[in-house]
């Protein structure tokens, strides 16, 4: 028999169910207001003993009610923080599977893709998705198998919110830990973001990136083109987690094609330049406003990459050596059209000249005994103090290192850097004529 005790909070509960079975859309908002203020860090045993044990009749009612309302975002953020208090409490393992078998991750994800519904509603089903994959990784692989990747990358490239942003890429970060079963779809699901028009969701993807390609190990195939396309970006947080990124990946079997990648972008196509120049910007009686070009913008960038590189890894300076950096910098430090291209192309440059014997006679032959003194002198603001002639000379150089690379012995000790599977197709010059030819 139960004591007086027992059955006054039975009644209770019971009274409370009722209360809220029969309470219309203000007065259940007034019920979540004090469940949320009453009850918020409760542990799973204080919420059962604060239900008289049934504390899970509550909660159904909060999924069903849920699960009525949700397309129309009606008390929508309360109900998923009174959802939360079950869900996050310690102990709560119950309440978790309560939930997930009435489709309460499915549920959240829709709510990730409408368009009626509040950003801050769709913050609180974040959350909330973070506490099922905080929770294990069974739940980790049940958010991937109901196309969860898919729907909350969509959403971090569709946000308005930087904080919102914020909590999505700690969703990401846990669905990547400790799921190996989907750690992939989640990694490709980041690549993905990476040609998204939101300068914040490029950022946090390419942060989250990081992460994901040291627990991945193996590269995607794409993962080259997006990030050197993210360096047309003129947000330079992104740009700086891009570069981050490329540091990285140099560690990886994408190496060479990322090394050729960076110095190609040195010398934009005509095709390109071409393309991103309106028409009008072609009359002599309109200025060239060219300063934001993407291309040039990736240019400076692709410059800044490559110096990052060669200050931390000496083989890696080799190895664009080869890959005719050189002439590359001197040509992007000729583009009148972008000062920040000549600036960074310059900086790099000038590491290239004292760093390697072999660089400074071919660059002060092209260059010129006066405009390589000026280089010398301050190499940043070098584009500030050349005139047309000299901005000519760098753009049309045709400098090429080639022989003093051979007889360095630079071209050799570099078919090692990448364990042969690379350098193997190096082209060595056979006789001293091919050599004098290229030169």
């Amino acid at each position: 028999m139960t004591s007086i005790k027992e059955q006054a909070a039975i009644s209770r509960l019971l009274s409370f169910l009722q209360d809220w079975d029969n309470a219309g859309k203000v007065a259940r908002s007034h019920i979540l207001n004090n469940f949320i203020e009453t009850n918020q860090g409760k542990t799973a045993p204080e919420l059962e003993q604060e239900f008289s044990q049934g504390a899970s009749l509550f909660l159904v009612r909060l999924t069903t009610w849920l699960r009525l309302t949700y397309m129309t975002g009606s008390c929508l953020e309360k109900l998923l923080r009174s959802i939360g208090i079950f869900l996050s409490s310690v102990s709560s393992n119950r309440y978790l599977i309560e939930f997930l078998e009435v489709g309460g991750v499915l549920t959240l994800l829709e709510i990730l893709g409408l368009e009626k519904v509040k950003e801050q509603d769709k913050k609180e089903s974040i959350k909330l998705l973070q506490v099922i994959a905080n929770s294990g990784r069974k739940y980790k692989e049940l958010i991937c198998e109901s196309y969860g990747v898919r729907a909350i990358a969509e959403f971090l490239a569709k946000s308005e919110s930087e904080e919102t942003q914020e909590e999505v890429q700690v969703l990401l970060d846990s669905l990547v830990h400790g799921n190996p079963k989907y750690q992939n779809q989640v990694y490709k699901g980041l690549i993905a973001l990476l040609p998204s028009v939101s300068p914040k969701a490029q950022q946090l993807a390419l942060q989250t990136l990081r992460t994901a390609q040291s627990i991945v190990g193996a590269t995607h195939p794409s993962i080259v083109d997006c990030v050197l396309n993210v360096l047309r970006t003129m947000h330079l947080e992104v740009q700086y987690e891009a570069i981050e990124l490329i540091k990285d990946l140099v560690n990886y079997d994408v190496c060479p094609e990322l090394l050729k990648g960076l110095v190609d972008l040195l010398i934009p196509s005509l095709q390109e330049t071409s393309t991103l120049q309106p028409k009008i910007l072609n009359d002599s009686t309109v200025p060239q406003l060219t300063t934001h070009l993407p291309v040039f913008l990736q240019q400076a960038a692709a410059a800044k990459a490559i110096g990052v590189l060669a200050r931390s890894n000496t083989s890696l300076a080799e190895e664009m050596l080869r890959l005719r950096v050189v002439h590359s910098l001197m040509a992007a430090m000729g583009n009148a059209d972008h000062s920040n291209s000549q600036r960074q192309a310059s900086l790099t440059l000038e590491y290239f000249v004292r760093m390697f014997p072999v660089v400074e006679e071919p660059v002060r032959r092209s260059m010129g005994e006066e405009l390589y003194q000026l280089f010398l002198s301050n190499a940043e603001d070098l584009y500030m103090k050349i005139d047309s002639v000299q901005v000519d000379i760098l753009a049309t150089n045709k400098v090429n290192i080639t022989r003093a690379l051979y007889r360095s012995g630079l071209l050799y000790s570099n078919r090692s850097f990448y364990s042969g599977s690379y350098d193997q197709n190096v082209n060595l010059p056979h006789s001293q004529g091919d050599m004098e030819g290229k030169e």
